[in-house]
């Protein structure tokens, strides 16, 4: 094994719950809602599936089935999606929902899963190459800037700056390519089966963790050390 490719969301890192979110967003615009109120937004904005990388949507109104299918290609989908899904559920200022969107970007709102930095840094310690491979609309290498990551990525492959989403080959392949090394001699990692296992058509080993929250997975990637030998 030469590389090994890692998903974001659900596998190196973890979004905050929908209630830190929607708390940080309102006291920064200086807003506030009782918590009966608060619990009520934070239900439905979860049913909606308005936070990137948290619940899935219950049900896509049908405005927005076909930016919803294809909302890893670009930053305006991934933008037009998640803000659209949000604007279902009513909120004390309107503005709010485009602040929610930038809050999910902020490095604040992420936080690796606690074994994230030990296998990444033991696989540079083994010479094995290590790209990000991500269904995205936006930037996500601050996120691992500032949380001490970076230094351990030789590359990150993300959907909306090669208007590609998983599990289109093609990504995995701009993955191999861009770290050199063959797909036979690579594992993906990821919480996704079917995006994520869609690496499996050019030959690449998949592994699969759990999507839960970071507290509830201190130890799940640590499985790649031993499938890598």
């Amino acid at each position: 094994m030469t590389a090994v490719l890692f998903d974001f969301s659900g596998t190196l890192f973890r979004i905050e719950s929908t209630e830190s979110w929607l708390r940080a967003v309102l006291a920064e615009a200086d807003l506030a809602l009782s918590e009966p109120e608060l619990a009520k937004a934070v239900q439905a904005l979860d049913a909606a599936g308005a936070l990137p990388g948290g619940s899935p949507p219950t049900h896509v109104p049908e405005h927005l089935a076909e930016v919803w299918a294809t909302r890893d290609s670009s930053a305006e989908l991934h933008r037009a999606a998640y803000t659209g899904l949000s604007r279902q559920v009513p909120l004390p200022d309107p503005g709010l929902h485009d602040v929610l969107y930038d809050r999910h970007r902020t490095p604040a709102a992420w936080a690796p899963y606690p074994d994230a930095v030990e296998v990444l840094r033991s696989l540079r310690e083994r010479g094995i190459a290590v790209g990000v491979v991500s269904n995205i609309g936006w930037d996500l290498r601050p996120v691992f800037r500032e949380h001490d990551l970076d230094p351990y990525v030789d590359a990150y492959v993300l959907s909306y700056e090669h208007g590609i989403q998983k599990p289109d080959a093609r990504l995995f392949a701009a993955a191999c390519e861009a770290l050199g090394t063959d797909p036979r001699d690579a594992l993906m990692v990821g919480d996704d089966r079917r995006a994520d296992g869609g690496a499996a058509a050019l030959g690449i080993g998949v592994h699969f963790v759990d999507h839960l929250p970071v507290t509830e997975r201190p130890d799940g990637l640590r499985p790649v050390l031993d499938l890598v030998g």
